[in-house]
């Protein structure tokens, strides 16, 4: 039985404050409020698709195979980093969400696992997260980015490693979704975004800087693996990491995406507990962030993704017995494959990249459609860009 580290995640969630450092972010609170009724409505459906075939032979097997795929997983990942130590391992109660305990930190539940904790119990704990795309993919967007499973760069990407598995589920039938093309993008720890240079985000290389970015395809399990970092936290918004998801997409031989392709089948933001984050900005280069902080309980998003049919956390692991080891991190999340989210209002292009580097979208207004002037041809070498930040204003 493989020997693990640290810990699983403590729930946190949620309520609302404005995204002052997002200055294109802007949502008449009223029709957000009419969107989280209607996800609400559909997360209930879909909950219970969910429910009519988890426990189905092909259901039971890829649960099987998630086990001992993040046990092997982090089992590697100990050893490539010579980590030897173990250490008390945590998890958090499901229900202790649905109750909304999280509201209240001083009530989340944490269980205690002894270091001889079977890895099916540790790694089976996953909740099947219905991650609607009702949420924003905010003003940061960027398209054209490159295939890459490593998206720390030697610039502006130092921090906590973090290895993120996402595995997407089609709910509909609980099968895996292979095949899709997932985008993700964070700030630093600093703060800042790459790829945009404009007022709240001033990133040091501008619109040609890449770091903390790329996009992977989800194997036959529907998982796509990250090596990242723990996100930095930026004014007006609690720490959280974006996703978007492509169905259908075609994939160019410079190993970006074709314009006007595939679907929106998913855009989302993964949040992480504040026991986690607090320990994780007492370790540099965190502590250099001078932005204000933005908790969980005072997020817009955050509130509006939990619920007891939502779970924007990831589960996650210490891979050794501190933050210098790095994390392991796992989320499971429910789609509805048949559905397309390209006109959706939430989805929106703020810049790209092509043969001469990053442009900002003139056409902001053209919301889920291609940037003004990209063609099919895109390519996006994140080496020779220049991949860049500073510490937001």
């Amino acid at each position: 039985m493989v020997q693990l580290s640290k810990f699983l995640a403590v729930a946190a969630a949620c309520l609302a404050a404005p995204a002052m450092a997002h200055p294109g972010e802007k949502h008449d609170p009223h029709m957000v409020k009419r969107e989280v009724h209607a996800r609400d409505a559909m997360a209930a459906v879909a909950k219970r698709s969910l429910g009519g075939c988890e426990n189905s032979l092909h259901a039971r097997e890829l649960a099987k195979r998630n086990v001992a795929r993040r046990s092997r997983t982090v089992q590697q990942l100990r050893n490539k980093r010579g980590v030897t130590t173990t250490s008390q391992k945590w998890a958090r109660n499901l229900a202790a969400l649905e109750k909304w305990e999280a509201v209240n930190h001083n009530k989340t539940d944490i269980l205690n696992y002894s270091p001889a904790t079977p890895e099916s119990v540790v790694f089976a704990a996953n909740t099947s997260c219905i991650l609607t795309p009702t949420v924003t993919d905010g003003p940061y967007y960027v398209w054209g980015e490159v295939m890459r499973q490593d998206v720390k760069e030697d610039l502006y990407s130092d921090g906590v490693d973090t290895f993120l598995e996402v595995q997407y589920i089609d709910i509909n039938t609980c099968r895996p979704v292979p095949g899709a093309l997932v985008d993700i993008w964070q700030a630093n720890a600093t703060g800042v975004y790459s790829g945009i240079s404009e007022s709240g985000n001033y990133a040091a290389g501008g619109w040609d800087s890449t770091y903390l970015r790329g996009i992977q395809s989800t194997d036959k399990d529907g998982v796509a693996t990250f090596e990242t970092i723990f996100p930095g936290h930026y004014e007006g918004r609690a720490t959280h990491t974006h996703l978007l998801t492509h169905l259908g997409a075609k994939l160019l031989p410079n190993k970006t995406l074709e314009v006007g392709t595939g679907s929106v089948a998913h855009i989302g933001q993964l949040f992480w507990n504040e026991v986690l984050r607090s320990a994780v900005e007492d370790t540099y280069p965190y502590n250099t962030n001078t932005q204000a902080i933005t908790t969980n309980a005072e997020d817009t998003w955050s509130i509006e993704q939990a619920d007891s049919a939502y779970d924007p956390f990831p589960e996650y692991i210490y891979l050794g017995e501190d933050l210098d080891d790095g994390l392991f991190a796992w989320i499971q999340i429910g789609i509805n494959a048949t559905t397309d989210y390209t006109d959706n209002s939430y989805y929106s292009i703020a810049a790209y990249h092509d043969a001469n580097g990053g442009h900002e979208n003139s056409d902001i207004s053209a919301l889920g459609s291609a940037p003004s002037g990209t063609n099919s041809t895109m390519p996006s070498d994140s080496s020779s860009a220049s991949a860049s930040a500073s510490s937001s204003a």
